[in-house]
């Protein structure tokens, strides 16, 4: 419910607000540390002296990776007061316990964090508690293949340069190749005992050639040739629309012809541009969503690029060569072209990969 009424309160404090009774009790991390400890008590009749001792240690490095992350998101250690969180909280130090790899405490830490920022979707929350259970079982090799899977069918980039766009990729895949990427296929039947994926044994993926310039259209699509007249009335279109030029590149892949900055049509809502305004008697640039107009205008550009089949296929034929030039681009390629079994990645193995390439790289977005 709504209220327009507001109090604030320090650290650890009590508000109480008159008529509706709105009780909200503050949770700092001192308290959420205390929390953390008495989950932590029920654990103890599990085990004997000796692995207590390695299990606590073990559970008190989960403790200070969790709770800076928490800390850092806003509302984030109120959680902590949600009796699911507490539970998800217990599986998780059991979890915690039982791995002696370092980077699991960081991936149990991330899976938390999802279940904080996914509140009360029951779907996602089934799939992150069954991952909490199998951190401590997936093997490095097969995390790793799962990651990159993941980021594969997942993370795109947002610019519409071609150059920018590949160098993106190959930042991020530098950043998930922290060791050599599993071969063969027990990797696979690995992460499909534990749920993680289901492998489909008839059809086979999409190579990198393929699936890419599926998902990249407007990198490979072959534009409007320059000084042709559809150049001249896309030009006049954009003027008219009150639209830059400059939206209007040389193709990287054929310097014959221009395109839109766009890496597709279904990126065009995502536009902005900047528009100069006086604040404090100084011009400062605004971002600012394209009109409907505006749209329609870049959607008809698009209309008059040319269809000649051959063309778009030697566009796609430059845009693999760009992408070999990278080096981890060349890797995955090779890697993924590599994988004889289709398959698809469950609710389990989605959230399971991206807390680990969040790990990785911490500018992710997070899972929808």
């Amino acid at each position: 419910m709504i209220n327009s009424q507001s109090q604030k309160g320090g650290d650890s404090s009590t508000n109480l607000q008159a008529q509706q009774m709105v009780v909200h009790f503050g949770i700092d991390e001192k308290r959420a540390r205390e929390i953390y400890q008495e989950m932590n008590l029920q654990l103890r009749n599990d085990y004997s002296q000796e692995a207590l001792n390695i299990a606590n240690s073990r559970v008190i490095e989960f403790e200070n990776r969790l709770m800076p992350k928490m800390a850092q998101i806003e509302g984030a250690l109120e959680a902590f007061a949600d009796p699911s969180f507490q539970l998800l909280l217990v599986e998780a130090q059991k979890t915690a316990a039982s791995t002696e790899r370092p980077t699991d405490y960081d991936l149990l830490s991330e899976l938390l964090i999802h279940r904080f920022q996914k509140g009360e979707n029951r779907i996602a929350l089934a799939g992150i508690s069954l991952a909490v259970e199998i951190v401590d079982k997936v093997s490095d090799e097969a995390l790793l293949g799962l990651t990159v899977s993941h980021a594969v069918s997942s993370f795109i980039p947002l610019s519409g340069d071609i150059n920018q766009g590949l160098d993106v990729l190959n930042d991020l895949f530098g950043k998930l190749f922290y060791k050599e990427l599993p071969g063969g296929h027990d990797w696979l039947d690995h992460l499909d005992i534990l749920d993680a994926v289901r492998l489909t044994p008839f059809g086979s993926l999409k190579k990198v050639g393929q699936y890419y310039p599926e998902v990249l259209p407007g990198y490979v699509d072959v534009g409007i040739a320059k000084k042709s007249e559809n150049h001249d009335r896309a030009i006049e279109m954009l003027k008219n629309s009150n639209l830059p030029a400059s939206m209007l590149v040389e193709h990287a892949l054929n310097n014959e012809f221009c395109r839109l900055s766009v890496r597709s049509m279904n990126s065009i809502d995502e536009i902005s541009l900047a528009h100069p305004i006086i604040h404090e008697g100084k011009f400062i640039a605004v971002q600012q969503k394209l009109s409907e107009e505006q749209k329609q205008a870049i959607r008809s550009i698009y209309e008059l690029y040319s269809k000649d089949g051959n063309m778009r296929s030697n566009n796609v034929n430059t845009f693999m060569s760009e992408w070999d030039k990278r080096s981890n681009l060349k890797t995955l390629r090779k890697w993924w072209d590599n994988i004889s079994t289709s398959f698809t990645i469950t609710s389990v193995g989605k959230v399971l990969a991206h807390s680990n390439a969040q790990r990785c790289d911490k500018n992710l977005p997070p899972l929808d």
